[in-house]
């Protein structure tokens, strides 16, 4: 990996004045590309903007003492035109997915001069979940290999882009599905109308499109074998000429994640008002057991995961070459952890597995007067629906989770299995859920089904 060796020269210009006039100060331009509706950019993003903690950690002496901030945010739908800004010199920060970081690195490797550094990352989910492909909610299309002869759109040069072109490029559809270019608000239409047979997205729009009652998923990103990551990418000329204000930058990403992790049903709330996203939503990603992993460190997997996802890019003659190891640097986020007192090494090592992670984690019902409420096991869950429903209290959602992964779901889109011993068990998808239903003698069932098992009959 390369190392960056941080010095003073910051190259601030000595402010001229004339005797009897002050100097002026410096003012220094720091313009920030991220994505409100991209979940596992909110700890270098929304957050980041919203409670001020960049300008909280910003030097304020030294060469920096006469210096004026000018911070921007511009907010993307996606990843792939935060590199096209960047390339133009109209951002010096980006934040994006898996496939884009590759993109945008590749990108400016291609140029003669101009170069970014991938710092940091923002959050994982070590199974790969956070992109997944939807279709409409009564569709009959039910796996990957039904899309053959069907049209799917996705936001091309996204994380979900990439991740759907390895799903068919191991499924051998490549060839047999008309891809379309559709953002992720025209793909969510398009999958409410029934305009289009499949829309692939990034996190959280197809929780988006579960909750909304309007999608289904078919294929999820845990599918495809693979870590699902984000991360932050800067101009290596931005990043060398002021330091200090890169590694202040991460430091407020350490400080968002941590904001979020200490209080998830808070922190989904304010993360409603800022973006849209509806805190249900929002809760199946930061919540304990969540989708996302909010550590910013750059680990071993995580290069390895990205080499992959760029010889996927390869095989589609998508992408340029790219020297990862002239890419890639921890330095900034090493001095970051060290200004904060925290262990680098400890983080970096340290991985969720949601497998394990989430095992014997509560069931839980989202009471729109009482909050959070969590059940030890699923009957006590069931129960509990089947009570509130009997008294007409409104339940906002409830979440169960998958036993072949450990991921978070939607309760009203889980697949229920009722083994022959009067045991439930919660599937992702509906191949999983069949399997175990065969080998444990049950009976495949939708939550609505289960809750009416435990309604009193009079």
């Amino acid at each position: 990996m390369k190392h960056t060796t941080f010095g003073i020269g910051l190259g601030l210009a000595l402010a001229v004045s004339l005797p009897s006039l002050p100097a002026l100060a410096k003012t220094i331009d720091i313009a920030i590309g991220h994505q409100s509706m991209c979940t596992d950019t909110y700890t270098a993003g929304i957050v980041v903007k919203e409670l001020g903690l960049l300008e909280k950690n910003l030097p304020k002496d030294g060469a920096y003492a006469d210096v004026d901030y000018n911070i921007t945010w511009a907010d993307y739908s996606s990843g792939g035109p935060i590199t096209n800004q960047m390339l133009a010199n109209k951002l010096n920060i980006g934040v994006m997915g898996d496939y884009p970081l590759i993109v945008n690195g590749a990108k400016f490797q291609a140029t003669d001069s101009l170069r970014t550094l991938y710092i940091a990352g923002t959050g994982y989910n070590l199974k790969g979940s956070g992109n997944a492909v939807v279709v409409p909610v009564d569709s009959d299309i039910y796996s990957l290999d039904q899309l053959k002869g069907k049209s799917v759109s996705t936001p091309v040069g996204s994380a979900a882009w990439g991740m759907l072109l390895k799903a068919m490029q191991d499924a051998g559809i490549t060839e047999e599905v008309s891809l379309k270019n559709q953002s992720p608000a025209v793909g969510a239409a398009n999958i409410a109308a029934g305009k289009i047979d499949a829309h692939s997205d990034f996190c959280p729009w197809s929780e988006i499109m579960e909750f909304r009652g309007t999608g289904r998923k078919i294929y999820d990103g845990s599918e495809a074998g693979v870590p699902y990551l984000h991360g932050v990418v800067v101009r290596q000329d931005f990043a060398e000429e002021y330091p200090e204000v890169i590694t202040a930058f991460l430091k407020a990403v350490i400080e968002a994640g941590k904001w979020i992790e200490e209080n998830p049903s808070e922190a989904v709330d304010l993360m409603e008002k800022w973006t849209g996203v509806e805190k249900e939503v929002l809760y199946i990603y930061f919540s304990n057991g969540g989708h996302l992993t909010l550590d910013p460190t750059i680990k071993d997997k995580w290069v390895e995961a990205l080499k992959f996802d760029h010889t996927v890019l390869v095989k589609e003659k998508a992408i340029p070459p790219l020297d990862f190891d002239a890419w890639i640097t921890e330095d900034y986020i090493k001095a970051a952890y060290a200004d904060l007192g925290m262990d680098y090494d400890a983080d970096k090592t340290s991985v969720v597995d949601p497998e394990v992670a989430n095992a014997g984690l509560p069931a839980e019902i989202w009471h729109s007067r009482d909050g959070i409420l969590k059940y030890e096991s699923y009957p006590e869950f069931l129960k509990a629906v089947a009570d509130f429903q009997g008294t007409g209290a409104k339940l906002n959602a409830t979440y169960v989770y998958d036993k072949a992964t450990g991921l978070k779901l939607f309760g009203k889109t889980a697949y229920f299995v009722l083994a022959e011993d009067g045991s439930y068990e919660t599937f992702l998808r509906k191949p999983d859920a069949e399997a175990y239903a065969a080998e444990v003698k049950g009976e495949l069932i939708d939550l609505p089904t289960a809750v009416a098992a435990f309604i009193p009959t009079e």
